[in-house]
């Protein structure tokens, strides 16, 4: 009889070691998206040249600014702070906005891109966890030129409170501005080709904006490019949440070219980011 039964328990046996081994349940895309995003935060420790935009370029702007040009444009440092400081929290967390696409390219170019490639996860990761970061860097920036502004003087009208909505509107709108930038990593070979690209885009986009002076003073060729600048209508909305006016109709003008922009480039991304892989 256990001779008989030899046979049948080599073949369960066999059975079982042949079986397929059940796969591991593959990360959730909020779980891949975290891990991402506290992995490009990490990499700042690496890279602390990052920081510069985020920390030295705003102090340097609104000190500059306020002291070399308040006194010409609006009689006194204090009366043109009041009016500077809302447009360089815009202008700083706009040239932030390039971060995703810069980090994203220097990914691709190390072979980074290669090893997240071949894990089983989700594959838009990479990217949403980028971005999550970016949510740090445009808030960190933001509340160190805030910072920097109260302590030269700056007081909103609206209270400090205002700053909340403030922050939370610029960030809306650099995570939508920030696929261009994205897309443009994923065509390009190296880092620097998106940062010189880049500027090309930020430097007309801020300079000739509100954020300065005001347009009233311009020609009037030159205030009919500002009135449509997204820049110079995300300043307006910004401004008039400071100064405890919120207006509505300038809130959603400020989210029109930031959401088209994600309407059309996200596609794109996600397109480039495919074939990539």
């Amino acid at each position: 009889m256990s001779e008989m039964t030899k046979p049948l328990e080599q073949a369960a046996q066999d059975a079982v070691l042949s079986a397929p081994a059940i796969a591991p349940r593959p990360p959730r895309p909020v779980s891949v998206s975290l891990t991402y995003a506290w992995r490009a935060l990490l990499k700042i420790k690496h890279m602390p040249e990052q920081l510069f935009d985020v920390v030295v370029t705003p102090i340097m702007f609104t000190v500059m600014f306020t002291y070399l040009f308040g006194g010409a444009l609006a009689g006194s440092t204090d009366a043109y702070l009041q009016f500077l400081l809302p447009g360089i929290l815009v202008q700083t967390i706009v040239f932030t906005s390039v971060y995703t696409g810069f980090t994203l390219n220097t990914d691709i170019s190390k072979g980074v891109f290669d090893r997240f490639r071949s894990l089983p996860v989700w594959s838009p990761g990479p990217i949403a966890g980028a971005m999550l970061a970016d949510v740090f860097r445009f808030t960190a920036s933001g509340v160190i030129v805030f910072i920097i502004g109260t302590l030269m003087g700056y007081r909103p009208e609206g209270g400090f409170i205002a700053v909340i909505p403030a922050l939370m509107l610029m960030n809306a709108f650099a995570l939508g501005f920030g696929w261009i930038f994205t897309a443009l990593a994923l065509s390009v070979r190296t880092p620097s080709t998106v940062m010189t690209l880049a500027w090309l885009v930020l430097m007309p986009l801020t300079f000739a904006s509100n954020i300065y002076v005001d347009p009233a003073t311009m020609p009037g060729w030159l205030q009919a490019v500002v009135s449509v600048n997204p820049v110079s209508l995300l300043v307006s909305a910004i401004r008039d949440i400071m100064a405890g006016t919120p207006d509505a109709g300038a809130i959603l003008l400020a989210l029109l070219a930031p959401g088209l922009i994600a309407a059309v480039f996200g596609p794109v991304t996600m397109w480039l980011y495919r074939r990539e892989r």
